[in-house]
């Protein structure tokens, strides 16, 4: 089995309509639906948006469903001025861009408790997240560091801050709290992205436009991926 989690509805609403032998299981506040995707068992959330949300969401999964991997799917804002709307990111590593220690000698984003700043994603699964994505027409695929915080970004010298810190080529709220998830219990984890809007000034006008091509664009790439993989 292989576990799936967005943030929102119209990030995986195209995807659970998909299931087939479809059941729904509610835990806590979050509603888990299980099934066969593109041929594949399949367990699949909306895990709310921000870091405590996604990281609630995918422990419940771990433990109710020991999926082999977890992918956390969606969309986001561009973390440079080089990545552009409708482009996909696959994460290298996740970063949690609002943990903030270093009054106290940490350097900036460091985890405490796993203590570290970069949370690595799974090689195997990146690389199969490239190669599906790729697969896209018109669309540039990048990889590396995603950031996680629970800001929406949408002021251009925050998102330089972040990418001066940490070199993120994307900003989001869920994928470094699912990674952090991951990383704890050794369940191979990817982040992957499609970008809504450039996280600058422009975001509040962009995201409402290309949030639902975006999220488009990365169910796409799931489906090639459990495809490819059949």
């Amino acid at each position: 089995m292989i576990g799936l989690i967005g943030a929102m509805a119209v990030e995986m609403e195209d995807l659970m309509n998909k299931v087939e032998d479809r059941r729904d299981i509610t835990i806590g506040t979050d509603k888990f639906v299980t099934g066969k995707l593109f041929g594949k068992e399949a367990v699949l959330c909306v895990c709310g948006v921000g870091k405590v949300n996604a990281a609630l969401c995918t422990q419940s999964m771990i433990t109710r469903f020991a999926p082999e991997w977890v992918l956390n799917l969606g969309v986001a804002g561009a973390g440079e001025e080089g990545v552009s709307i409708g482009d996909m990111v696959v994460a290298t590593a996740a970063v949690q861009h609002d943990m903030d220690t270093s009054p106290i000698g940490d350097p900036v984003g460091m985890v405490s408790k796993i203590n570290l700043v970069e949370i690595p994603c799974d090689k195997t699964l990146s690389e199969k997240l490239v190669r599906a994505a790729s697969a896209l027409t018109d669309v540039r695929v990048h990889t590396g560091v995603i950031a996680t915080g629970d800001q929406f970004i949408n002021k251009g010298e925050d998102r330089a801050r972040i990418h001066r810190l940490f070199g993120a080529k994307a900003v989001e709220m869920e994928g470094g709290a699912v990674a952090h998830a991951c990383y704890v219990h050794q369940v191979p984890c990817g982040v992957l992205r499609s970008v809504s809007d450039q996280a600058d000034g422009h975001s509040d006008m962009d995201y409402p436009t290309f949030t639902r091509l975006a999220a488009a664009h990365s169910q796409q790439v799931v489906e090639n991926l459990l495809r490819q993989d059949a």
